[in-house]
């Protein structure tokens, strides 16, 4: 059985919460650690093994107040795992939220979107 991955919140990098029992897969808060391939090698690999027995339907979500371009590099591998877990039929959804009015992260993960064949929906929330 996977265990739950969750990685608490500082100032610079994000609350990681992937939890298969329970079906919750999130990312939130801020990213830009000082090494971020350091950061996300564990959520990579819990995802890599999640992969080899995945739920039906994998609500992937994140809430991103800010991240760097290193990140954004992480986020990609994350997602393109994602997205060859679902080319073998298996549902992927990502669920995109974003501060009201922060038009930057909405238009960033607009530009994720189009980076990968997944299914993406844009939430937008109260803060």
């Amino acid at each position: 059985m996977l265990k739950p991955l969750l990685i608490e919140e500082t100032e610079d990098t994000p609350k990681v919460h992937l939890d298969r029992e329970n079906g919750i897969f999130e990312i939130s808060g801020r990213s830009f650690p000082e090494d971020a391939s350091k950061f996300y090698a564990a959520v990579l690999l819990w995802v890599e093994d999640y992969i080899k027995d995945p739920c039906k339907e994998t609500l992937f979500s994140f809430h991103l107040e800010y991240f760097n371009s290193t990140s954004v590099k992480q986020l990609l591998e994350i997602l393109i795992k994602l997205e060859g877990m679902a080319d073998t039929g298996k549902k992927v959804k990502i669920i995109w939220s974003y501060s009201k009015n922060d038009e930057l992260m909405a238009a960033k993960g607009e530009e994720i979107k189009n980076m990968v064949n997944l299914i993406f929906q844009f939430k937008e929330v109260e803060e």
